[in-house]
């Protein structure tokens, strides 16, 4: 009998990745087994690869809904504290990391992609491409709202920016500077002075 396409848009699809989302999240992709996703969804093994064709399809998928949260959250959040303009670019740019620093304070594990990397990183794995993509984002994120306020330089700054905030996001984290997006935004706020 040939086995059917992975469907995960049915109920069942949407338990197991909602539970797998948090096991993964908490627990890490590498920890955490097919056997308990199916157990504290409700369902059985072959539900599961049923729905999602394997685990890793599976992690694939919790990290494209993880960006998608990620994104439809900040971008809602940046949009209400103002367009971007030529006045406006260097407070965006704190605003964003502002932003930054209240999702980490909810999620207390860090930054979903920069956990998986850690396990899956330098593989074939398909969660890779959504890893990048994610950081791809947020490069151009800082980019745009330069190039937005006008700044010639907007790559360059935007990719200096970028790194403030990945590395506020680690630091955060790890407890090793509690003040991190503090620092991060006092560094992006001098990088962004003008001239003079």
């Amino acid at each position: 009998m040939p086995r059917r396409s992975p469907n995960p848009h049915t109920p069942a699809g949407e338990r197991i990745l909602t539970t797998a989302a948090d096991l993964f999240y908490h627990r890490g992709i590498r920890g955490v087994g097919v056997d308990l996703i199916a157990d504290q969804a409700g369902v059985t093994k072959k539900t599961l690869y049923d729905r999602f064709g394997s685990k890793d399809a599976l992690v694939a998928a919790y990290l494209t809904r993880r960006h998608e949260r990620w994104v439809t959250w900040f971008g809602e959040r940046l949009a209400a504290r103002g367009a971007a303009g030529s006045a406006r670019g260097v407070d965006q740019v704190v605003a964003a990391l502002e932003l930054a620093e209240e999702w980490a304070r909810e999620n207390e594990r860090g930054c979903a992609f920069v956990n998986a990397h850690g396990e899956i990183g330098g593989s074939e794995h398909p969660g890779n491409a959504v890893i990048l993509a994610d950081k791809l984002y947020m490069l151009g994120v800082f980019t745009d709202l330069l190039r937005d306020a006008g700044r010639p330089d907007a790559e360059e700054l935007g990719a200096q920016v970028h790194l403030l905030y990945e590395g506020a996001m680690v630091a955060y984290t790890t407890r090793a500077q509690p003040n991190a997006f503090a620092a991060a935004r006092a560094a992006a706020r001098a990088l962004l002075a003008p001239a003079g």
